[in-house]
C-alpha cells in the first residue's frame, strides 16, 4: 500500500465526518429541550446513513401501528459490516474466529423510558466523528435507536400535551403523571423486554430475525428506572443463572469498571450488582446472554415520570439532558472497552461455540401432534434446530411436564417415533438447554421475575432430559389433508391451542359448530372430549358454499379436518344426540382502561385480535353500566386493581347481568375482587395466625427480603388437576400447568360450591421456587373455577391461562372459557 494511502482515507474520513448532520442542526433545537417525535427520529437516523460511509441503514419490520424498525450499523464500510457478519456467523459454526467485534446497542424498548432514543441520537452522530474512528478498526456497532416506536410515541405526544410553555420540575405537577395505560407497552400493551424468548409481538419476531443474522458479542439495552435512583450499570446482581459463563461475567465487570471511571470522573452516582439479575431467559440482557453474547441492562434514573425536568427527593433537578448525558457516556464507553479488549472478545466468543454446553442432555418433547407443531414454531423463530425421533426408542433420562408433579429421578423412558428431539450440540444449544431444562438451578430466592419456564410445561407436551442422543431422521408431521366429496359432517380436534383459531374463524363465518361432551368413536376413528363438529344439518343458510367454507377456514388456520359419511356413532353419542351441544357466536366484551392492568388487557386484547381473530368490545370499565352490557354475552375482566372500582352498584350490575344468561370470565384479581361479595360465591382461604415466638420476632431486619419470600411465589410452575369431563376443560387430560406469581396472602382460594374445575393439589411447584409458608396454603387451593347464577356462570380464572401470550397451554382454556358450551 503507498505511504500516502492511510493519510488520505483519513483526510476522507474527517471530511465525511464533517458532513454528518448534528442533531441539534437538523432537528432545530438541542437534545433534551424537548422529547424527539419517532418520525424525526428516522428522519435523523436517514440522515446520518445518507451523509456518512461508515453508516448503513438496514429496516428490519414494522410495528402495529405501521412505524418503521430500522438499525444504523456502524462500520469501517459496508464492506467491512458485511465481511464481519458473515465471521460472526461462521464462529458460531466453529469456522473461526470474527473479524471484529460486534457490539449491538439497543434502546427505548419501553417507550416512556424516553432517554433512551434521545441518547441513541447523539450516541450514532458521535461514532461517525474522527475520536470514533479507531474504534471502528476493530468493532462494528450495529444501533437500534428505538425498539418500541408505538409506546414511545403514546408517551411523547401524551406528554406534550400535558405540559406548557416550560416544563415544570415539581414532582406533583400534571406534567408527571401518565394517563393509563402509559408508553411502557406497544401497541398490544405487552412489555417487549419480556418477550425476547417468546416472539409474541411483531416487533420482537423482526427484531429476533435481524438479530440473528449478526449474533453479536456484546448487547446493552438502555433503560431507565425510578425517579429517586441513580444510574445503573453491569455487573448484574445475583441469581446468574448457570449457563452464564465466567467469561461473560468477567467482561461485564471490565466494562462496569470502564463505565465507573467515567462516572467517578464526571461527578456522577451510580451502582452495580443490585436488582437486576441474570436469570429469567426472555430480557433483553439474558436472551443474548443464552445466544452467546455479553448482555447486559444499563437503567438511567427518571422513566416517564421525570418528562423534560422533576426534582428529586434530595432537592436537585433531574433533566433530559443530564439523563441524555449518562446513556451517551455509557454506550461509547462500552464500545471504547470492547474495542480495547477487540482480539479477546472476538476469541472468547467463538470460543462458547466450540462445544455443546457442559451437561446439557438431549431434550424430547412428546405428546399431542399439534401441541408439538406449535413448539417447533417457536424453535424456527429461535433458530433453534430439532428433529423428529426415528421410530420408538428408549433412553435414560428425567421425565417432567406430561402430567407430573416435579421431574422424576433418571429412569429408562419411552421415547415415542416421531417425538420432537433437539439435541444442546448445535450453534444455539446454550438457549436450547435454558428453554427446555426442567427446573433451573436457583442461587438466591430474591429474584426479579419467574423462576421457572420449561417449553414442556409451556406446551403442555411430556419432556425427557435425556442423557444420550436420540436418533433422528423420522418424518415431521404430515401437512392436514383435506376432505373432498360431500360429507354427511366435518369433524375437527380440540386438543391445541391452534384449534381455537379454527372456532374462531367458523363462528365468524357464520358457520354453525357443535361440540361433543364425551368421546365417541366414528368411521373407525376415536375422537376427545369437546370434539367440533360441522354438520350439513343446521347450516343451511350456506347452501352450495358450504363445503368451500368449511374447508377454506380449515386450510387457512392449518387445522385438520376429518369427514364423517353418517351421523351414527359406534361408541358415544351419535352426532344429531341431545348431548350434542351449540356453540354460538358470543358478542365478547372486555373490560378495559383504569383500573385494569395494562398488560393483562394485552393478553386477552392480543389473543382475540391477533391470535383468533375474534371480534371482541373494549369496553371502558369507568364507565361501563347495565345499558353497556345489553346484548354482550360474554365479558371479561382481565386483571386490576378493581377494589374502589367495584362499587355496590357495580357489583350488583355485574350480578344481574350474570343472572340474565351472561358469562362473567374474572381473571385474576378481577376474580379475587368478587371474593366475598353478595352473591358471588368464591371463598378466599383464611391467613393462619400469625407466629407469635420470640424467633419470628427478633427476625433481622437485613434478611427481610428473603424472609417474605417465604410467603411468596416469584413465578414458579404448578400442576393443576382438571376435571375435565367439565366443559372449561374441554380438549385436556386431568391435568395442566400454570405459571403462579406474587401471591399475596388472600389470593388462596377454598373450593367453592360451584364446578371446581381445576385445583392445585400439592403446595410443592413442579419447577421453580416458592416460599414455605406460601407451598402450605396452595394446597387443595381453586384455581379454575365456575358457579352459576340464575342463567349465567361466572368462570374464575385465579390464575391468568393466557401468561404474557406465551403459555400456549393455557390458550385452549380461555376459549372454553370465551365461546363456552350449552352445559355452562
Amino acid at each position: 500500500m503507498p505511504r500516502r494511502l492511510p493519510f488520505l482515507l483519513a483526510l476522507l474520513a474527517v471530511a465525511a465526518s464533517a458532513q454528518v448532520p448534528t442533531p441539534e442542526g437538523f432537528l432545530g433545537y438541542a437534545l433534551g429541550e424537548r422529547f424527539t417525535p419517532h418520525h424525526r427520529v428516522v428522519d435523523y437516523v436517514e440522515a446520518v446513513a445518507e451523509a456518512s460511509p461508515l453508516v448503513t441503514l438496514t429496516p428490519y419490520g414494522e410495528t402495529v401501528e405501521g412505524r418503521p424498525l430500522l438499525v444504523a450499523v456502524v462500520a469501517e464500510s459496508p464492506e467491512a459490516a458485511e465481511s464481519t457478519r458473515r465471521s460472526q456467523i461462521g464462529a458460531t459454526r466453529g469456522e473461526g474466529v470474527p473479524e471484529k467485534a460486534v457490539v449491538w446497542l439497543s434502546y427505548n424498548v419501553h417507550g416512556d423510558e424516553a432517554v433512551s432514543t434521545e441518547a441513541a441520537l447523539r450516541t450514532l452522530y458521535r461514532l461517525t466523528q474522527p475520536e470514533s474512528r479507531a474504534l471502528l478498526g476493530d468493532v462494528v456497532v450495529i444501533l437500534d435507536p428505538c425498539l418500541n416506536p408505538d409506546g414511545r410515541e403514546r408517551y411523547v405526544h401524551g406528554y406534550r400535551q400535558r405540559y406548557g410553555a416550560e416544563p415544570n420540575a415539581d414532582p406533583d405537577a400534571r406534567e408527571h403523571e401518565q394517563p393509563w395505560p402509559g408508553g411502557r407497552f406497544n401497541h398490544y400493551l405487552f412489555d417487549l423486554n419480556r418477550d425476547w424468548a417468546w416472539g409474541t409481538q411483531p416487533e420482537t419476531r423482526a427484531r429476533l430475525a435481524l438479530y440473528r443474522q449478526w449474533m453479536p458479542a456484546v448487547h446493552v439495552d438502555f433503560h431507565e428506572q425510578g425517579v429517586e435512583s441513580p444510574y445503573y450499570f453491569a455487573p448484574a446482581a445475583e441469581p446468574f443463572h448457570p449457563r452464564i459463563t465466567p467469561w461473560q461475567r468477567e467482561l461485564q465487570t471490565r466494562i462496569g469498571r470502564a463505565n465507573a471511571e467515567v462516572f467517578d470522573r464526571e461527578g456522577w452516582l451510580y451502582f452495580t450488582r443490585e436488582v437486576f439479575d441474570l436469570f429469567y431467559p426472555a430480557y433483553g440482557d439474558t436472551w443474548p446472554s443464552f445466544n452467546g453474547a455479553v448482555g447486559m441492562t444499563y437503567e438511567q434514573g427518571g422513566s416517564g415520570r421525570a418528562g423534560l425536568a422533576i426534582r428529586t427527593a434530595e432537592g436537585d433537578t433531574l433533566t433530559l439532558a443530564d439523563r441524555i448525558d449518562h446513556h451517551v457516556a455509557t454506550g461509547i464507553e462500552t464500545v471504547r472497552t470492547v474495542a480495547r479488549d477487540a482480539a479477546e472478545v472476538r476469541r472468547q466468543f467463538a470460543a462458547g461455540f466450540e462445544a455443546a454446553p457442559e451437561g446439557a442432555p438431549t431434550y424430547v418433547a412428546q405428546g399431542d401432534p399439534a401441541r408439538l407443531d406449535a413448539l417447533a414454531d417457536l424453535l424456527d423463530l429461535q433458530g433453534i434446530a430439532y428433529g423428529w425421533a426415528r421410530g420408538d426408542q428408549s433412553v435414560r433420562g428425567v421425565r417432567y411436564g406430561g402430567g407430573l408433579g416435579a421431574p422424576t429421578e433418571a429412569e429408562r423412558v419411552a421415547v415415542e417415533s416421531g417425538a420432537l428431539v433437539v439435541s444442546t450440540d448445535q450453534p444455539a444449544g446454550r438457549l436450547a438447554a435454558v428453554l427446555f431444562e426442567p427446573n433451573p438451578a436457583l442461587a438466591d430466592s430474591v429474584t426479579y421475575d419467574a423462576t421457572a419456564w420449561a417449553l414442556p410445561y409451556v406446551y403442555g407436551v411430556e419432556g425427557v432430559a435425556a442423557e444420550a442422543a436420540v436418533a433422528t431422521g423420522g418424518p415431521a408431521p404430515p401437512e392436514p389433508a383435506l376432505p373432498t366429496g360431500r360429507p354427511y359432517a366435518y369433524v375437527a380436534g380440540w386438543s391445541a391451542p391452534g384449534d381455537a383459531r379454527l372456532l374462531a374463524r367458523l363462528l365468524r363465518e357464520g358457520v354453525g359448530v357443535r361440540v361433543v361432551p364425551e368421546p365417541f368413536e366414528a368411521n373407525g376413528q376415536t375422537f376427545g372430549r369437546g370434539t367440533l363438529v360441522v354438520t350439513r344439518a343446521g347450516n343451511s343458510r350456506l347452501g352450495d358454499r358450504f363445503d368451500e367454507v368449511v374447508r377454506r377456514a380449515a386450510a387457512e388456520t392449518g387445522r385438520p379436518l376429518a369427514a364423517l359419511a353418517s351421523g351414527f356413532a359406534e361408541a358415544g353419542p351419535d352426532l344429531g344426540s341431545n348431548q350434542v351441544g351449540f356453540v354460538r357466536r358470543p358478542k365478547v366484551a372486555v373490560l378495559a382502561d383504569s383500573p385494569v392492568s395494562p398488560t393483562a388487557l394485552g393478553e386477552v386484547w392480543h389473543w382475540l385480535d391477533a391470535v383468533v381473530a375474534y371480534p371482541a368490545t373494549l369496553l371502558t370499565a369507568e364507565e361501563v353500566s347495565a345499558s353497556d352490557l345489553d346484548g354482550v354475552e360474554v365479558l371479561v375482566m382481565p386483571d386490576g386493581g378493581y377494589g374502589a372500582w367495584l362499587t355496590t352498584d357495580r357489583a350488583d350490575v355485574l350480578r344481574q347481568w350474570v343472572r340474565a344468561g351472561g358469562r362473567l370470565v374474572a381473571m385474576e384479581r378481577g376474580a379475587t375482587a368478587l371474593a366475598g361479595l353478595d352473591g358471588f360465591g368464591l371463598d378466599t382461604r383464611d391467613a393462619p395466625d400469625a407466629d407469635s415466638t420470640a424467633e419470628a420476632r427478633l427476625r433481622r431486619y437485613a434478611e427481610r427480603d428473603r424472609q417474605s419470600a417465604s410467603g411468596d411465589v416469584p413465578g414458579a410452575v404448578y400442576r393443576v388437576a382438571l376435571d375435565n369431563s367439565h366443559p372449561l376443560a374441554f380438549g385436556y387430560p386431568d391435568w395442566t400447568y400454570v405459571l403462579k406469581r406474587r401471591v399475596a396472602p388472600s389470593d388462596f382460594f377454598e373450593p367453592g360450591d360451584g364446578w371446581n374445575v381445576g385445583v392445585v393439589r400439592s403446595g410443592a411447584p413442579a419447577a421453580g421456587f416458592a416460599g414455605a409458608e406460601a407451598q402450605g396454603r396452595l394446597e387443595d387451593s381453586l384455581v379454575f373455577g365456575v358457579e352459576e347464577i340464575g342463567s349465567g356462570s361466572v368462570v374464575y380464572l385465579l390464575d391468568s391461562p393466557l401468561f404474557r401470550g406465551f403459555w400456549a397451554d393455557g390458550q385452549l382454556l380461555f376459549a372454553n372459557a370465551v365461546f363456552g358450551m350449552e352445559a355452562f
